[in-house]
């Protein structure tokens, strides 16, 4: 974005659009995909956070995926997909955020991860997942993996 384009959003009162990463987690033998329940909500999500100092997008997108739903595996360093959605805040605003995500091969699920009992957990078909969420930008990436030629 450019200098202009930043100032005359900041002069229009319009906040600036932050950035997320996110995981679609996916078992490599059934082509299944994991998603989380939210905190706050319970809704299904993907594990997804901000960008971590010292990690790429992908390294922090597989740092969430461990945190949030336990799983470790092969992060894809080129990006699935990205979609913008609103994050409600704690004071009661929602802000602009811009979702990357990422692809990571799941190589082992553990039982007892940082987030173990603050979130639920299950694996759902590609199709059945984009169903599952609220997100239209998800949706879409999610039902792209039921194609035969998907990642």
């Amino acid at each position: 974005m450019s200098v202009w384009r930043r100032t005359l959003d900041l002069l229009l009162g319009r906040r600036p659009v932050l950035m997320q990463v996110g995981a679609i987690c996916r078992d490599p033998a059934s082509g299944n995909v994991l998603l989380i329940t939210s905190r706050d909500t319970g809704r299904w999500v993907i594990p997804k956070g901000w960008p971590m100092e010292g990690r790429t997008l992908p390294g922090a997108a597989a740092q969430e995926a461990w945190e949030e739903a336990g799983v470790r595996g092969r992060i894809r360093p080129a990006e699935l997909g990205r979609f913008r959605y609103r994050k409600q805040q704690d004071q009661g605003y929602a802000v602009p955020v811009e979702m990357r995500v990422y692809l990571l091969s799941v190589d082992s699920v553990s039982d007892r991860f940082p987030e173990d009992r603050q979130r639920k957990r299950r694996w759902f078909a590609p199709v059945e997942a984009a169903r599952m969420v609220v997100e239209p930008g998800l949706k879409q990436i999610l039902a792209g993996l039921d194609r035969p030629d998907a990642a």
